[in-house]
């Protein structure tokens, strides 16, 4: 392939009890904010879809996360074009013995975009804020639930313990295990640092259930972080995100003084609006597009296949998906491959397992389950399941890195489901308009289609974040005789210090998921793209679709 493509994906290995930082953030020095007269003081940014709100807390979705980075920065950080921890907010961290203290050091002389004072006072009150959150902010708050358990009402599944300011430059934060995951998880969007002054007086935890889904305190649309950028408007009607410099930034002023997100759900109106000069660029080009867009004299960046596109399956909603044998006959029904041929581009495969290869811990021994639509047929007549209904459901207004075009992979699968003599319902709804309320919170749908690109290299935050939850997980697999088992099983790994042994605890987890449990149907791995205008520099893509934009520059 000709293509352009990113940096290499370079691979954490170390365990986190090993892992210190003292490294200063490097950042290439600016003009002072688009001063530079051969260049533009705005970039215009095609998004897949709408932001849900701006506080990362409550945030799950990848199109909220693109707008919200910019504004906000936690402790730690990912260096560009990686998936390596880097500083952020602390210079430097170090555990204590036993690696159920941390220590970080924090940047100092750096301020809110409220002027308020970043400080070790303000990381506890963040962590606080989080681990306090009650009744609907406690659902809302998905990322604390799949990264640290549960709140402080408790404690004894709660993998956070407590904070400590030491001194204005200095965090203690305790937990109640070992775990690979931390501190890596404080790199993630979600427990960003924010402002205590505007949290405090926007009420921010004043999260009310409503129907199917949420409603937000005003703090949630007018956030304040810490980041190069801070949010100016958001037009709902022009489907405008608009964002301008941060004046009060600790680092290098944004090259480019406005950065507009402008809301385009159709991926072939984004190519339009690219070829017209009306945006800068755009995410998840249709793999189709690729060579033409490169052929037009744009930059096609490739990213590495860091994800996973499943079938998930609700056990809880359709009872006869309790039965392991229907479980499977949908595995043999779906033509995974002709979908990842006909559909994905070149780089994609069929997924064996729940994360990808790069992941330490996946099972290099196991193979997908092929297609076969007798085997499918003859496992529904074992399991009395012949013509059985699922209600199997779709997201619209959204492209993902995992599922470029959700409808179409949808429509393949019906038809495979349809041909062993299962009948679909077929259910779809926006990406950020009920959908993933639906599949997280509801258990809306027997089958439904969605994915997870990870946000740092461990067998966790794949296997982990879809499983560990007995309670709370989108497969429902408290209903499920193994589901305990499984949950126990994968905290146990992840409290393995040794490299070694931790990857073969997940390699036997993997296994297992494949041939016992199957909770769900993964689909593929699918390398996804990111487009600019041959003006556009400094943007440097990100094998965990985490861009930041304060480095770009358009060309007039």
């Amino acid at each position: 392939m000709t293509l352009k493509r990113t940096a290499p994906l370079v691979l954490m290995t170390a365990a986190a009890l090993s892992m210190t930082a003292c490294a200063q953030s490097e950042r290439d020095s600016g003009d002072g904010g688009g001063g530079s007269s051969d260049v533009k003081d705005t970039l215009t940014f095609g998004a897949a879809g709408a932001p849900e709100l701006f506080d990362p807390l409550y945030a799950t979705d990848g199109e909220t996360f693109r707008v919200t980075r910019q504004i906000h920065q936690g402790l730690l950080g990912i260096k560009p074009g990686t998936a390596d921890v880097q500083p952020e907010l602390a210079e430097s961290w170090e555990p204590s013995d036993d690696g159920l203290s941390w220590t970080f050091h924090l940047r100092q002389g750096v301020k809110f975009s409220d002027g308020t004072d970043f400080d070790a006072d303000a990381v506890c009150y963040n962590m606080e804020r989080m681990y306090n959150q009650k009744g609907a902010g406690q659902t809302a708050a998905e990322y604390w639930t799949y990264f640290f358990g549960t709140f402080s009402d408790d404690p004894e599944g709660s993998l956070y313990k407590s904070c400590e300011a030491k001194d204005a430059d200095t965090a203690v934060i305790d937990v109640t295990r070992t775990t690979s995951s931390f501190p890596t998880i404080l790199s993630l969007d979600s427990f960003s640092m924010q402002s205590p002054t505007a949290l405090e007086e926007g009420d921010a935890n004043n999260v009310q259930a409503q129907g199917e889904g949420f409603t937000y305190p005003e703090y949630s649309m007018n956030p304040v972080g810490i980041g190069p950028y801070k949010l100016d408007s958001y037009d709902e009607a022009n489907k405008t995100v608009t964002l301008v410099a941060n004046d009060d930034y600790y680092g290098d002023p944004p090259k480019t003084k406005t950065l507009v997100f402008k809301i385009i759900p159709d991926e072939t109106t984004r190519r339009q609006e690219l070829e017209a000069g009306s945006i800068d660029g755009y995410d998840l080009p249709n793999p189709v597009d690729w060579q033409g867009l490169e052929d037009d004299g744009n930059n096609v960046q490739v990213r590495p296949a860091f994800n996973v596109l499943y079938l998930g399956l609700n056990p809880e909603k359709n009872p006869k998906l309790k039965d392991l044998r229907v479980r499977q006959a949908i595995a043999y029904a779906l033509n995974r491959e002709q979908m990842v041929t006909s559909q994905l581009p070149e780089g994609a495969s069929v997924a064996s397992q729940f994360m990808p290869e790069a992941v330490s811990g996946y099972n290099k021994d196991l193979e997908p389950y092929p297609y076969d639509p007798d085997k499918a047929k003859q496992l529904l007549k074992e399991a009395g399941a012949e013509g059985m209904s699922l209600t199997f459901a779709f997201p619209t207004e959204v492209s993902r890195p995992y599922m470029p075009d959700p409808q179409k992979i949808h429509a393949a699968f019906t038809k495979d489901l349809e041909a062993v003599g299962i009948k679909v319902k077929e259910v779809s709804k926006p990406w950020n308009g009920g959908y993933l309320d639906d599949v997280s919170a509801n258990g809306a749908y027997d089958a439904w289609l969605l994915g997870w690109t990870g946000d740092y290299n461990a067998a966790d935050n794949f296997l982990g974040t879809f499983f560990s939850d007995l309670k709370g997980n989108d497969f429902h697999t408290s209903v499920m005789p193994w589901g305990k088992t499984l949950s126990e099983d994968l905290k146990a790994a992840d409290a393995i210090v040794d490299e070694d042994e931790r990857a073969a605890a997940y390699e036997d987890i993997n296994k297992r998921i494949a041939e016992e449990y199957l909770p769900g149907i993964p689909i593929s791995h699918s390398p996804p793209a990111l487009v600019t205008s041959e003006k556009v520099e400094g943007l440097v893509a990100s094998p965990l679709t985490a861009e930041t934009f304060d480095t770009v520059t358009v060309a007039k």
